[in-house]
């Protein structure tokens, strides 16, 4: 019996240390589905994906086009500053375990290109800046930017497009080639 309660107590400070000395290295700024209450957002709440920790809503300093599109609804930040509006987003702070699970998410470097960007936040009465790894769609094609801009992206918004998850998708289908560019095309 005490040899059980002594593994049961081991394990739970094992899980205690991992959980509080694993080193949040990283922050990252989340503008479409992996925000609380939307599609993906169990991403960044699974402990096997490594840890992350809500820090603050925040406010991209430049303006970027937010825009939705494919048949499956998917929120795209286009890497066109000074185009559409300071997009809104939550920013978290992540292990290096859970960066690399975003990154095969966004299929980073492949799809999205992941960058360091200024967001703002607040703090009390003041606004200051902090730095954030953003994935942003940066070989996109130009029409793209003709389609109605958002600044606070909800899957349940009034556009009425929701956004399809992963399982509820048409394997087959190479979405890719709504959004991205291939050499020659652009």
């Amino acid at each position: 019996m005490i040899k059980t309660a002594n593994v049961v107590i081991h394990s739970n400070i094992r899980q205690f240390i991992v959980h509080f000395v694993r080193k949040m290295t990283h922050q990252v700024f989340v503008y479409g589905t992996l925000k609380r209450n939307e599609p993906n957002h169990y991403w960044l709440t699974n402990p096997d994906n490594g840890a992350s920790k809500f820090i603050t809503n925040g406010t991209t300093k430049t303006k970027y086009p937010l825009i939705i599109a494919t048949r499956y609804n998917i929120p795209f930040l286009l890497y066109s500053p000074g185009d559409g509006s300071n997009v809104q987003g939550e920013v978290y702070e992540v292990d290096d375990k859970m960066l690399s699970n975003l990154d095969i998410l966004e299929d980073h470097p492949k799809f999205y290109d992941r960058e360091v960007d200024d967001i703002q936040i607040q703090k009390g009465n003041e606004t200051t800046t902090t730095k954030c790894w953003v994935y942003f769609l940066k070989t996109f094609k130009p029409e793209l930017l003709k389609k109605p801009a958002i600044s606070n992206y909800s899957s349940s918004g009034p556009h009425g497009l929701v956004y399809s998850e992963r399982c509820n998708r048409d394997p087959s289908y190479d979405y890719w080639r709504e959004v991205k560019c291939s050499q020659g095309d652009c």
